[in-house]
Protein backbone atom coordinates (compact mmCIF):
# COMPACT_ATOMS: atom_id res chain seq x y z
CA UNK A 1 0.00 0.00 0.00
CA UNK A 2 0.91 3.78 -0.59
CA UNK A 3 1.20 6.31 2.02
CA UNK A 4 1.88 9.77 1.76
CA UNK A 5 2.50 12.43 4.35
CA UNK A 6 3.31 15.44 4.76
CA UNK A 7 5.28 17.81 7.74
CA UNK A 8 7.36 21.10 7.55
CA UNK A 9 10.42 22.17 9.51
CA UNK A 10 11.23 25.11 10.64
CA UNK A 11 15.10 25.53 9.35
CA UNK A 12 16.66 26.37 6.10
CA UNK A 13 16.61 23.22 3.41
CA UNK A 14 20.30 23.03 3.53
CA UNK A 15 20.20 22.38 7.90
CA UNK A 16 16.74 20.73 7.29
CA UNK A 17 18.81 18.24 4.54
CA UNK A 18 21.30 17.78 6.50
CA UNK A 19 19.18 16.79 9.50
CA UNK A 20 16.57 14.58 8.23
CA UNK A 21 19.37 12.21 6.57
CA UNK A 22 21.55 11.76 9.45
CA UNK A 23 19.70 8.78 10.57
CA UNK A 24 21.82 8.23 13.81
CA UNK A 25 21.00 11.62 15.10
CA UNK A 26 16.96 11.27 14.10
CA UNK A 27 16.16 7.59 14.46
CA UNK A 28 15.79 8.08 18.57
CA UNK A 29 12.54 10.44 16.91
CA UNK A 30 10.72 7.68 15.37
CA UNK A 31 7.78 5.89 17.84
CA UNK A 32 8.98 2.73 18.28
CA UNK A 33 12.27 3.02 16.76
CA UNK A 34 15.99 1.81 18.30
CA UNK A 35 19.22 2.13 16.19
CA UNK A 36 21.70 -0.64 16.95
CA UNK A 37 24.41 -0.90 14.19
CA UNK A 38 25.57 1.10 11.83
CA UNK A 39 28.00 -0.26 8.96
CA UNK A 40 28.46 2.46 6.22
CA UNK A 41 24.93 3.64 4.72
CA UNK A 42 23.66 0.80 6.04
CA UNK A 43 21.73 1.11 9.53
CA UNK A 44 20.16 -1.78 11.86
CA UNK A 45 18.08 -1.90 14.59
CA UNK A 46 14.10 -2.82 15.67
CA UNK A 47 10.62 -1.25 15.46
CA UNK A 48 7.93 -2.33 18.19
CA UNK A 49 4.79 -2.36 17.42
CA UNK A 50 2.01 -3.52 19.49
CA UNK A 51 -1.69 -4.77 18.29
CA UNK A 52 -3.80 -5.42 21.42
CA UNK A 53 -2.10 -8.24 23.21
CA UNK A 54 0.49 -8.57 20.38
CA UNK A 55 3.61 -7.02 20.50
CA UNK A 56 5.49 -7.58 17.58
CA UNK A 57 9.49 -6.38 17.59
CA UNK A 58 10.54 -5.99 13.80
CA UNK A 59 14.28 -6.50 13.90
CA UNK A 60 15.89 -5.21 10.62
CA UNK A 61 18.18 -2.95 8.24
CA UNK A 62 17.50 0.45 6.60
CA UNK A 63 19.38 1.50 3.46
CA UNK A 64 20.01 4.68 1.40
CA UNK A 65 19.26 3.75 -2.03
CA UNK A 66 19.69 7.25 -3.40
CA UNK A 67 20.42 10.47 -1.68
CA UNK A 68 20.29 13.53 -4.22
CA UNK A 69 21.86 16.69 -2.43
CA UNK A 70 21.12 18.50 -5.32
CA UNK A 71 17.61 18.32 -5.87
CA UNK A 72 17.41 17.06 -1.85
CA UNK A 73 15.60 14.38 -2.57
CA UNK A 74 16.05 10.20 -0.59
CA UNK A 75 15.02 7.05 -0.99
CA UNK A 76 15.40 4.18 1.62
CA UNK A 77 14.28 1.17 1.86
CA UNK A 78 13.63 -0.64 5.16
CA UNK A 79 13.10 -4.51 5.41
CA UNK A 80 11.77 -5.78 9.21
CA UNK A 81 11.33 -9.00 10.36
CA UNK A 82 9.27 -10.58 13.81
CA UNK A 83 10.09 -14.09 14.06
CA UNK A 84 6.26 -14.66 14.81
CA UNK A 85 4.50 -11.99 13.46
CA UNK A 86 5.93 -11.82 9.93
CA UNK A 87 7.26 -9.33 7.68
CA UNK A 88 7.33 -5.59 7.31
CA UNK A 89 9.12 -4.02 3.70
CA UNK A 90 8.92 -0.45 3.31
CA UNK A 91 10.59 1.97 0.32
CA UNK A 92 10.51 5.62 1.77
CA UNK A 93 10.96 8.49 -0.58
CA UNK A 94 11.35 12.00 1.05
CA UNK A 95 11.77 15.11 -0.65
CA UNK A 96 12.36 18.32 0.81
CA UNK A 97 11.49 22.08 -0.45
CA UNK A 98 12.08 25.47 0.36
CA UNK A 99 8.13 26.85 2.13
CA UNK A 100 9.44 30.46 3.11
CA UNK A 101 12.59 30.44 6.06
CA UNK A 102 11.43 27.04 6.75
CA UNK A 103 11.26 23.48 4.95
CA UNK A 104 8.19 21.37 3.19
CA UNK A 105 8.96 17.41 3.89
CA UNK A 106 7.00 15.07 1.61
CA UNK A 107 7.05 11.57 2.15
CA UNK A 108 5.72 9.05 0.27
CA UNK A 109 5.76 5.24 1.61
CA UNK A 110 5.10 1.85 -0.16
CA UNK A 111 4.39 -0.46 2.47
CA UNK A 112 4.09 -3.99 2.27
CA UNK A 113 3.33 -6.12 5.88
CA UNK A 114 2.10 -9.85 6.99
CA UNK A 115 0.92 -11.41 9.45
CA UNK A 116 -1.02 -9.53 12.64
CA UNK A 117 -0.69 -5.83 11.32
CA UNK A 118 -1.62 -6.28 7.61
CA UNK A 119 -5.47 -6.57 9.49
CA UNK A 120 -5.65 -3.05 9.27
CA UNK A 121 -7.06 -2.04 5.67
CA UNK A 122 -5.17 1.30 3.78
CA UNK A 123 -7.41 3.86 5.29
CA UNK A 124 -6.22 2.73 8.66
CA UNK A 125 -2.98 2.25 8.14
CA UNK A 126 -3.08 6.14 6.62
CA UNK A 127 -4.27 7.23 9.73
CA UNK A 128 -1.38 5.53 11.95
CA UNK A 129 1.12 6.97 9.63
CA UNK A 130 -0.20 10.37 9.75
CA UNK A 131 -0.02 10.29 13.70
CA UNK A 132 3.05 8.50 14.05
CA UNK A 133 4.78 10.95 12.00
CA UNK A 134 2.79 13.95 13.82
CA UNK A 135 4.82 12.29 17.08
CA UNK A 136 7.85 12.13 15.19
CA UNK A 137 7.83 15.99 14.14
CA UNK A 138 7.17 16.33 18.39
CA UNK A 139 10.08 14.71 19.04
CA UNK A 140 11.91 16.05 16.40
CA UNK A 141 11.49 20.07 17.73
CA UNK A 142 12.02 18.69 21.51
CA UNK A 143 14.85 16.47 21.24
CA UNK A 144 16.66 17.56 17.95
CA UNK A 145 15.87 21.04 16.94
CA UNK A 146 15.99 22.75 20.45
CA UNK A 147 19.70 21.61 20.92
CA UNK A 148 20.66 23.40 17.62
CA UNK A 149 21.98 23.17 14.32
CA UNK A 150 25.01 21.08 15.69
CA UNK A 151 25.00 17.49 15.24
CA UNK A 152 25.31 15.48 18.29
CA UNK A 153 27.82 12.38 18.69
CA UNK A 154 25.73 9.28 19.65
CA UNK A 155 27.98 6.89 22.00
CA UNK A 156 29.77 3.73 20.67
CA UNK A 157 31.06 0.57 21.67
CA UNK A 158 34.63 0.95 22.39
CA UNK A 159 36.83 -0.57 20.00
CA UNK A 160 40.24 -1.94 20.65
CA UNK A 161 43.55 -0.05 19.05
CA UNK A 162 45.00 -1.14 16.03
CA UNK A 163 47.45 0.64 13.86
CA UNK A 164 46.74 3.36 11.09
CA UNK A 165 46.12 1.82 8.50
CA UNK A 166 47.92 2.04 4.73
CA UNK A 167 46.24 3.77 1.98
CA UNK A 168 46.04 0.93 -0.18
CA UNK A 169 44.33 -1.41 2.90
CA UNK A 170 41.80 1.90 3.59
CA UNK A 171 40.77 1.75 0.29
CA UNK A 172 39.88 -2.41 0.53
CA UNK A 173 38.69 -2.85 4.19
CA UNK A 174 35.22 -3.34 4.68
CA UNK A 175 33.29 -0.27 6.61
CA UNK A 176 33.41 -0.52 10.55
CA UNK A 177 30.56 -2.14 12.02
CA UNK A 178 29.82 1.12 14.78
CA UNK A 179 27.52 -0.26 17.85
CA UNK A 180 25.22 2.49 19.08
CA UNK A 181 24.92 2.39 22.78
CA UNK A 182 21.39 1.51 24.02
CA UNK A 183 19.48 4.18 25.51
CA UNK A 184 16.49 3.84 27.64
CA UNK A 185 13.29 1.26 27.08
CA UNK A 186 11.77 1.79 23.76
CA UNK A 187 7.74 1.71 23.96
CA UNK A 188 6.12 -0.16 21.45
CA UNK A 189 3.76 1.79 18.86
CA UNK A 190 0.04 0.77 20.19
CA UNK A 191 -1.38 0.51 16.66
CA UNK A 192 -5.08 0.02 18.29
CA UNK A 193 -4.12 3.19 20.66
CA UNK A 194 -3.64 4.73 18.06
CA UNK A 195 -6.49 4.17 15.58
CA UNK A 196 -9.06 3.71 18.66
CA UNK A 197 -11.33 6.26 17.65
CA UNK A 198 -11.34 6.15 13.74
CA UNK A 199 -11.43 2.12 13.91
CA UNK A 200 -14.64 2.20 16.51
CA UNK A 201 -16.24 4.45 14.10
CA UNK A 202 -15.76 2.46 10.97
CA UNK A 203 -16.90 -1.02 13.09
CA UNK A 204 -19.96 1.23 14.51
CA UNK A 205 -22.20 0.54 11.33
CA UNK A 206 -21.52 -3.25 12.02
CA UNK A 207 -22.34 -3.32 14.77
CA UNK A 208 -25.55 -1.70 14.62
CA UNK A 209 -26.50 -3.93 11.66
CA UNK A 210 -25.43 -6.75 14.06
CA UNK A 211 -27.44 -5.84 17.28
CA UNK A 212 -30.83 -4.92 14.62
CA UNK A 213 -30.34 -8.77 13.30
CA UNK A 214 -30.40 -9.66 16.55
CA UNK A 215 -33.13 -7.61 17.82
CA UNK A 216 -35.35 -8.91 14.79
CA UNK A 217 -34.31 -12.56 15.07
CA UNK A 218 -36.35 -12.20 18.87
CA UNK A 219 -39.45 -10.83 17.76
CA UNK A 220 -39.48 -13.62 14.82
CA UNK A 221 -38.79 -16.46 17.85
CA UNK A 222 -41.61 -14.72 19.93
CA UNK A 223 -44.09 -14.62 17.11
CA UNK A 224 -43.54 -18.15 16.04
CA UNK A 225 -43.74 -18.88 19.77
Amino acid sequence: MELNNEFEVDRPISDAWALLTDVERIAPCLPGAQLEEIEGEEFRGSVKVKVGPITANYKGKATFIEKDDVNHKVVLRAEGRDARQGNANATITATLVSVGSGTKVSVSTDLAVTGKVAQFGRGVMAEVSEKLLKQFVVNLEAKVLAEGSAPSASPVAAAPTSPVPTQEAADHSEPTVRRIAPTAPVEPVDLLGATGAPLLKRLAPVLVGVLALFVVMRWLRRRGG
